[in-house]
């Protein structure tokens, strides 16, 4: 199975670089609000990958499932959405798992093919987003790496509660969208992300593939 290389892992993207390509809109609009943390997430994660699993096998290859986002950190206040990465042995093959997916109710809601095949369905019940990818995605490795990390460690935990609670209160405050407020704690995220692939192993000085 492909693997994504470390210079990809260790890569920032610039998020402005990125097409995305409406499918559809979501039916219900996500919240901009961060909630305390829910002792439901975890529950909310198995149910919505009971679904998944029941929508697509066995006809489709489900490489990987994983609890991802701030749902997945106990103790990290969160948007109430749970995120999910669903890892395909070829994200760009649609046919292979889309139809499959909007069948059971998931809502097929973008595709950006410039971001390594990346698709997102969306779920009202519980109210979640579904990243597919296939298995050279670095995206996958970083979101597996930030989530452990946050998880063992409480001083970047409360760090980022504090960014995503500014970034919310002053996207709300005027008026603003879902990309503002991930503009917003952009620079303190990478900053805990570079620590956390630094604590993997990924990222090393003077390291070389």
């Amino acid at each position: 199975m492909a693997a994504p290389s470390t210079s990809a892992i260790l890569h920032h993207a610039d998020d402005a670089l990125a097409v995305a390509h409406t499918v559809r809109k979501r039916t219900t609009p996500l919240p901009l609000t961060i909630s305390e943390p829910s002792p439901t997430w975890p529950a909310d994660y198995e149910r919505l990958r009971q679904r998944v699993a029941a929508a697509l096998l066995p006809h489709c290859t489900i490489l990987l499932v994983q609890h991802i986002g701030s749902t997945s950190v106990p103790g990290l206040p969160a948007k109430a959405v749970v995120d999910m990465d669903l890892v395909v042995p070829d994200a760009s093959d649609e046919a292979a798992y889309a139809p499959a997916l909007e069948a059971a109710g998931f809502q097929f809601l973008a595709r950006e093919p410039s971001w390594f095949e990346h698709r997102v369905f969306g779920a009202d019940d519980p109210v979640a987003n579904i990243h597919v990818w296939g298995p050279d995605a670095p995206e996958v490795v970083r979101h597996r790496v930030m989530r452990d990390w946050l998880t063992d460690n409480a001083e970047d935990r409360e760090l980022y509660a504090r960014a995503k609670r500014e970034a919310a209160a002053a996207t709300k405050a005027e008026g603003g969208h879902m990309g503002q407020y991930n503009d917003r704690k952009t620079k303190v995220l990478r900053e805990i992300l570079d620590r956390a692939l630094r604590n993997a192993g990924y990222l090393k000085e003077n390291a070389t593939e």
